[in-house]
């Protein structure tokens, strides 16, 4: 299949756990000082500092210290109910609790209509949010302990407001790591495919609900805000009677619904039709790329099963903004890091390694001190069942190149490039979905701890074919792209495309998906804003085109992208639906489709996989 890798180095010449633990730690965390600071129009933010405190005995503390600011719409801090206990900030407790120790002052902001902010939201992501990150890092560098040098980080929202506040050209917003977040909210969270997310839209309505209308009855439902002793937002520090906070969330009662909001957006930068200028992109970071400064240094991170698009996100942010200092890290993780995902892991919660990374990082961009990240690849990957972190230069790791197995009747996958002409029905199959354990549920604040457990014999229903036994094992890298031919009896349909590992005792292993509403199946040239190694799509109105029932027509699909290794003896599946009842609405409504796929000849259906031989 593939000739064999050279033998691996090491990832890093010192690794992110390394450089952390030789790092002075000189500070304490202090009790926030919080305050309201008026915006432009009036608005109140609610804000909390955390300015280092000197540890009794350590070196001479710095008179000023460089911000990490945070914007958040999941409260800066709770209320903690008397004699209660618990931390009152686990959205942003452990950015505080690495960052401030180490010399950096946080500053952590309840974006308006939210927490004990004034406001309403009018939008996901609003352009307003936008302008206030522009006025509160404008206080924050005027402040006494500041040094006048700003980052932003976060993880998922908290990561895509950091990609905005760069957008605004602030000159003292020097470096930027967003976490886990988006880089167009349409394609790499809510309509992955073209497809709505169903339960997405509903749950983090419910989260916000909650949130935002102080519904504290809600917040059971969602292990990060579960504890009971949690009291609502907390007041500002002037606020001592707590009648602004209460006023503040009685504002928040007009702000937008999800279930409501999202569904406006069927189609990719269509605008709404009472706002010719507000569509997708508005909330999308990569609609402003062009307005980082080049002087901005960004560092993404993803992870393998951060839901169905953000490791896109992380990729498409590191090949767009490339005259930019960038770094990219992709883990073994899901959404947030707070699981290792390997089906192979040694240790269900993650490891931090991704924290240790930002610190070298802001340490490198905002202190000025010798990291010696100048000397490290730009892109660090860690390789599933190999259990390894990898290190490239460039995206895709391998380059273009990659394996193409072709899909044969009766089911199998084969490197023969000169099968006959030939077709297969699959009747698609409404109620057929993926379960509860999979990439889909902590996008939607759903609390998961094993991934795709129940995945055996699930291909079973789906159109499958699968390889012979491996000669050696195999180790992916990067997008699979599968280039397939279809017909469908209904002028529309959703397409699912799974890869599997079968082992050699059977066990069958998910390893990664794609997605799409075949009405977007047209491919287009990626624009600057959003870069991309795979296919693209634009998902606009006007690319948009009904199938016509019975005519085979060719499917070019990027399956989402992962490293895994594929042990010798195993087979490689490939499984094709039309149908994830468990996330996804039925396409089209009530008609479940007959797909035909084409193989061999002038329909020659088949998968390149970016694939290397191991030693």
């Amino acid at each position: 299949m593939s000739t064999l890798i050279d033998k691996q180095t090491p990832a890093w010449s010192v690794t992110p756990q390394a450089y952390a633990a030789a790092r002075p730690v000189d500070y304490t965390v202090p009790p926030p000082v919080s305050r309201y600071l008026a915006m432009r129009d009036g608005c109140r933010l609610a804000i909390d500092v955390y300015i280092p405190e000197r540890i009794a005995g350590r070196p001479a503390a710095a008179g000023r210290h460089p911000a990490i600011v945070l914007f958040t719409p999941y409260y800066r801090r709770f209320a903690i109910k008397p004699g209660g206990s618990g931390e009152p900030a686990p959205n942003t407790a452990k950015l505080r609790d690495y960052f401030v120790p180490r010399g950096y002052a946080v500053v952590v902001i309840d974006v308006r209509g939210t927490g004990a902010s004034f406001g309403t939201r009018d939008s996901f992501r609003s352009p307003r949010e936008r302008e206030d990150s522009r006025e509160v890092v404008d206080w924050v560098v005027e402040q006494p302990w500041c040094s006048g040098v700003v980052g932003a980080t976060g993880i998922s929202y908290l990561g895509a407001a950091s990609d905005f506040l760069a957008a605004t050209g602030h000159p003292a917003v020097k470096a930027i790591a967003p976490l886990f977040s988006v880089w167009d909210t349409y394609t790499d969270n809510y309509y992955p495919g073209g497809l709505l997310l169903k339960a997405l839209t509903r749950s983090y309505d419910d989260l916000m609900v909650a949130l935002d209308h102080d519904r504290r009855d809600m917040l059971h439902r969602f292990v990060y805000y579960a504890n009971p002793d949690f009291a609502g937002p907390q007041p500002v520090d002037e606020d001592t009677d707590g009648v602004l906070v209460r006023q503040a969330v009685r504002e928040h009662l007009g702000n937008f619904r999800q279930t409501e909001f999202m569904p406006e957006f069927r189609f990719r930068e269509d605008p709404l039709p009472y706002d010719p200028d507000f569509s997708s992109a508005t909330f999308s970071p990569y609609s402003l790329a062009a307005r980082i400064p080049d002087d901005v240094a960004v560092l993404s991170v993803s992870g393998w099963m951060d839901g169905a698009g953000y490791m896109n996100a992380a990729i498409s942010r590191y090949l767009t903004l490339d005259k930019n200092p960038r770094h990219l890290l992709l883990g073994p993780w899901d959404h947030g890091a707070r699981i290792d995902v390997s089906p192979w892991r040694r240790q269900e919660m993650a490891e931090p390694l991704w924290l240790a990374e930002v610190l070298r990082f802001f340490d490198h961009y905002l202190l000025g001190l010798p990291t010696g990240l100048e000397s490290e690849a730009p892109i660090h990957y860690y390789a599933l069942h190999a259990e390894q972190w990898r290190s490239a230069a460039d995206w895709p790791p391998y380059g273009a190149d990659g394996t193409r197995l072709h899909l044969a009747p009766g089911g199998g996958l084969s490197a023969d490039a000169t099968l006959a002409t030939s077709e297969q029905d699959y009747q698609v199959d409404f109620a057929l979905g993926t379960g509860s354990g999979t990439r889909y549920e902590r996008i939607a604040a759903i609390n998961s701890t094993e991934y795709y457990p129940d995945w055996q014999g699930r291909t079973d229903r789906m159109a499958s074919f699968t390889s012979a036994p491996l000669p050696r094992a195999m180790e992916l890298a990067g997008h699979a792209v599968i280039d397939l031919w279809l017909s469908g009896s209904e002028p529309d349909g959703a397409l699912f495309v799974y890869l599997s590992e079968i082992e050699a005792d059977g066990r069958e292993r998910y390893v990664t998906e794609g997605l799409l509403r075949l009405l977007h199946r047209k491919v287009s040239h990626c624009p600057p804003e959003y870069r991309t190694t795979w296919p693209f799509r634009s998902f606009r109105k006007e690319d948009a085109a009904p199938l016509v029932p019975g005519r085979f027509e060719r499917i070019e699909l990027g399956l989402l992208p992962t490293a895994w290794r594929f042990s010798a003896g195993s087979r490689i599946r490939v499984s094709i639906a039309g149908a994830d009842a468990d996330h996804c609405g039925q396409v089209p409504h009530g008609r479940p489709p007959l797909f035909k796929l084409g193989t061999g000849g002038d329909r020659d259906s088949s998968i390149v996989l970016p694939l290397r031989g191991c030693e």
